[in-house]
C-alpha cells in the first residue's frame, strides 16, 4: 500500500478490510510529508466518513490533521458548489432539495395531476439517470428513441431552468454541476487540483458515470490515486452505480498498480467457498478468490418450507433455539431479504416469540414532520426562492391562508414569473385578494422579514431558537399531535437539531447560516440510512442494506426465483447484478448461513407454486446441509437425537424444562 508513485487499485474482497487500507493510507501520506488539507477521501454514507475520521484519528495519535478532508462524493461537491456556483449562474445560498420537494417540483412543471403519479415516477427516475450519466436535457432529448422519453428530456430541461431560478439543486447536481463547472473553466479546475493533491476514493465499484468523471478531473495529470473497490459487490446499477467503471480506470490511468486482498477476516471457509463457487458464473475484469485461516465452520443450512408463514416460524424458532445454544445477543441475528415487503411475516412472527427486532430503514430523523418545518423556514431565510420550502411552512403553524389564496399566489407568480416570495409581496397580487387574505398574506411576509433581520445579526443556534420562540411552535405540535407523548418527542427533535447547529458553528470554517443549511439540507438526503443505532434486537434488512455490515448468523429468506434473482432482472446484466446481491448477503455471515425459500406463496390472492433460487444450485453441494439435501443421508438414530435435541433446547427457553 506504499504505492505513490503511480495510481494504484486496490481489489478488497468482502471482509478483507477496505477501510483500513485506505485509513492506513491516509496516515502514511501525512507520514510521507503530504499535508492534511491536500488529502482527500470519499465514500458513499456518512456512517463510512466518519468511521474512516475516526480510524485516522487513532492512527495518527497526538499528531492532529488539521484540514483533512473525509466526506461523501456529495459532501465534496457541495463543497466545491459553496464556493464556485456563482460561476454557473447560481446566488449565494442555495437551496437542496430532496426527494419529495424533486417530485412537487416536477409534477407543477408537467401539470399533471397525483393521479399520474406512475409517469412522475419514471420521470424523476429518468432524469436522475441522466445526470448520473452525465447528460445534459440536450443530450437527452436528441437520444430520446419514442415519446415517453421526449417528453421525460423537455421536462428534464424545464426542471433544470426552474432549478436556477429558484437557485436550487437536486442531489444528483452536487455531482454533476461541479464536472460541467470543471470541464468548462480549467482555471478554476486547476484551483482545485493544487487544493487536492492526493484522492483516495472508497466503494469504488458503486461510482456513476459523474463520480468518475469528477474523480478523473480532479487527479489530472499528477495521477495521484487510490481506489479500494470490489466489482463482485457492484449491487446498485439502478441507481446508477456503473462496475465497468473499472474498466475505464484501467484505460485512463495506464500505469495503475493493481494490489488484491483475498484474505477475509470475517467468515468461515465453507461461506467463503460458497461465496466463490457462485460469483465465479458472474464474468470478471480482475479474478480473485477469498480464502479465510478461521476454520472450515458449521454447513450452510438450507430450510425449504410449505409457505411464507411456514418460513418466518422456522426461521424464528431456529433463532430461539441457536440462541440458546450459543449463548449469543439477539443482534447477532440477522434476516435480510430481496424486497422491503417481506419484512412483515418476521416481524409477525418474531413479536409472537416476544423477540426483541429492528427494521433498518424506519423513519429517519430529518424525514420527521418537526424537524422538515424547520428546515423549511432555514431554508426560505436563506434562500428568498425556495419555493417548495415556502409552501410547506406557509401555514404551519395554521395561518387561514386558504386554498384560493395560495392558488391565486401561484397563478400570479407563474405569470409574473416571479418566486412565491417575491410575487406575494406585490401590488398586483394583493390588490387581487379580499381584505382579509392580504392581511394574512403580509403577516406571513413581516414574519420571514423578521426573521431574515435577526439572522444578519443572530449565530445560526440563536436564530433557531428564537424562530421556534417566536412561533409558538411547542403549542403548535400539542394541537396537532396525536397524544402529549408524541408532541413531547416531536419537541425533543427540534431541540436536538437546534443542539446540532449549534455544534456545527464550533466545527465548520464556514459557520454563516447559508453554509449551515446547505449542510443540514445534505443530511436530509444522506442520513436516512445511518439514524438507527443497532440495538440488542434481532436485525430485518435488505440486501442492499446490509451491504457493509456483518452478522454471526445470517438468514438470507426468499432465497427463490423472481424473488432473488428478481423477476424484473432476468436479462444476463439483470441476472449477473443479482448474483452479486446473493453474494453479498452470503459474505455478511461470520459463523452461521441459513437459506431459506418457501415452496407456495400467496401472490395476487393466489396460492403460486415457488422455486428454489437458481442460485441455490451453484453452490457447492457438499457444503450444504437441510432436509432436501441430506436427511436421507443420516440414520434413524440420528434423525431421533437431533429432533431430541431441538426439543429440549426449546423446552428450556420457554422455562418448562424437567
Amino acid at each position: 500500500m506504499k504505492c505513490i508513485a503511480r495510481p494504484c487499485l486496490v481489489l478488497a474482497g468482502a471482509g478483507s478490510g477496505k477501510t483500513g487500507v485506505i485509513t492506513h493510507k491516509i496516515a502514511w501520506l501525512i507520514d510521507q510529508g503530504y499535508a492534511p488539507q491536500q488529502v482527500c477521501a470519499v465514500t458513499f454514507t456518512n456512517k463510512a466518513a466518519r468511521e474512516m475520521k475516526q480510524r485516522v484519528g487513532r492512527l495518527l495519535g497526538k499528531r492532529s490533521a488539521p484540514g483533512l478532508k473525509i466526506s461523501t462524493f456529495h459532501s465534496l461537491g457541495q463543497r466545491i458548489l459553496l464556493q464556485e456556483s456563482h460561476r454557473l449562474g447560481y446566488r449565494r445560498g442555495f437551496s437542496i432539495m430532496d426527494t419529495r420537494d424533486v417530485e412537487t417540483c416536477l409534477a407543477e412543471l408537467a401539470h399533471r395531476d397525483a393521479v399520474d403519479s406512475d409517469f412522475l415516477r419514471q420521470a424523476m427516475y429518468q432524469i436522475s439517470r441522466w445526470k448520473n450519466d452525465f447528460i445534459d436535457p440536450a443530450g437527452a432529448l436528441a437520444q430520446a428513441q419514442d415519446l415517453l422519453m421526449q417528453n421525460q428530456a423537455r421536462l428534464y430541461q424545464e426542471y433544470q431552468q426552474h432549478l436556477l431560478a429558484c437557485n436550487s439543486m437536486d442531489f444528483d447536481d452536487l455531482i454533476m454541476l461541479p464536472v460541467t463547472l470543471f470541464r468548462a473553466d480549467t482555471a478554476v479546475l486547476n484551483q482545485w487540483q493544487d487544493k487536492i493533491r492526493y484522492l483516495l476514493v472508497d466503494e469504488y465499484q458503486d461510482t456513476n458515470t459523474s463520480q468518475y468523471e469528477l474523480i478523473k478531473l480532479l487527479c489530472g495529470l499528477r495521477q495521484k490515486l487510490t481506489v479500494v473497490g470490489d466489482d463482485d459487490q457492484s449491487i446498485y446499477a439502478w441507481r446508477g452505480a456503473r462496475p465497468e467503471n473499472l474498466r475505464r480506470l484501467q484505460q485512463d490511468f495506464a500505469s495503475m498498480e493493481i494490489i488484491k486482498l483475498e484474505q477475509n477476516y470475517r467468515s468461515t471457509s465453507r461461506i467463503l467457498r460458497a461465496a466463490n463457487h457462485l460469483i465465479t458464473n458472474n464474468h470478471h475484469l480482475y479474478e480473485k478468490k477469498l480464502w479465510s485461516a478461521s476454520g472450515e465452520g458449521d454447513p450452510i443450512r438450507v430450510l425449504p418450507c410449505k409457505n411464507a408463514d411456514d418460513e418466518a416460524a422456522r426461521v424464528v424458532v431456529d433463532i430461539l433455539s441457536r440462541r440458546f445454544q450459543s449463548n449469543l445477543p439477539c443482534n447477532c441475528f440477522a434476516i435480510l431479504y430481496r424486497s422491503n415487503f417481506q419484512s412483515r411475516n418476521y416481524e409477525k412472527a418474531l413479536r409472537d416469540h416476544s423477540i426483541p427486532y429492528q427494521v433498518n430503514g424506519g423513519n429517519a430523523f430529518f424525514e420527521r414532520r418537526e424537524i422538515k418545518d424547520i428546515m423549511a423556514y432555514l431554508r426560505l431565510l436563506t434562500n428568498p426562492d425556495d419555493d417548495q420550502a415556502l409552501l410547506r411552512i406557509i401555514n404551519v403553524p395554521r395561518r387561514e391562508i386558504g386554498a384560493a389564496t395560495i392558488k391565486a399566489l401561484a397563478t400570479y407568480a407563474g405569470t409574473r414569473q416571479r418566486g412565491l416570495e417575491i410575487a406575494m409581496r406585490e401590488l398586483g397580487l394583493l390588490e387581487s385578494l379580499n381584505n382579509r387574505a392580504r392581511i394574512r398574506l403580509r403577516a406571513f411576509s413581516d414574519l420571514i422579514d423578521e426573521l431574515r433581520h435577526h439572522a444578519q445579526k443572530e449565530d445560526a443556534m440563536s436564530l433557531c431558537k428564537l424562530l421556534v420562540t417566536r412561533l409558538d411552535y411547542a403549542d403548535w405540535l400539542a394541537e396537532t399531535s396525536a397524544s402529549t407523548k408524541q408532541a413531547e418527542a416531536a419537541m425533543e427533535n427540534v431541540l436536538e437539531l437546534i443542539n446540532w447547529v449549534g455544534n456545527l458553528q464550533k466545527d465548520r470554517d464556514d459557520r454563516s447560516l447559508d453554509a449551515i443549511v446547505s449542510h443540514l439540507s445534505l443530511m436530509t438526503i444522506l442520513e436516512n440510512n445511518d439514524e438507527q443505532q443497532q440495538q440488542d434486537a434481532v436485525q430485518l434488512m435488505t440486501i442492499h442494506a446490509a451491504k457493509g455490515l456483518e452478522f454471526d448468523q445470517v438468514y438470507l429468506v426468499g432465497f427463490e426465483e423472481d424473488s432473488l434473482p428478481h423477476h424484473q432482472s432476468q436479462d444476463p446484466d439483470g441476472l449477473e447484478e443479482e448474483r452479486r446481491l446473493a453474494y453479498v448477503g452470503i459474505t455478511r455471515a461470520a459463523a452461521g448461513l441459513t437459506l431459506s425459500y418457501a415452496k407456495t406463496r400467496q401472490k395476487f390472492g393466489e396460492l403460486q407454486h415457488c422455486e428454489p433460487s437458481r442460485f441455490l444450485y451453484e453452490l457447492p453441494e457438499a457444503d450444504l446441509e437441510g432436509a432436501e439435501h441430506t436427511a436421507s443421508q443420516l440414520s434413524e438414530d440420528e434423525k431421533h437425537q437431533r429432533g431430541l435435541d431441538t426439543f429440549a433446547d426449546l423446552k428450556a427457553l420457554l422455562g418448562t424444562a424437567d
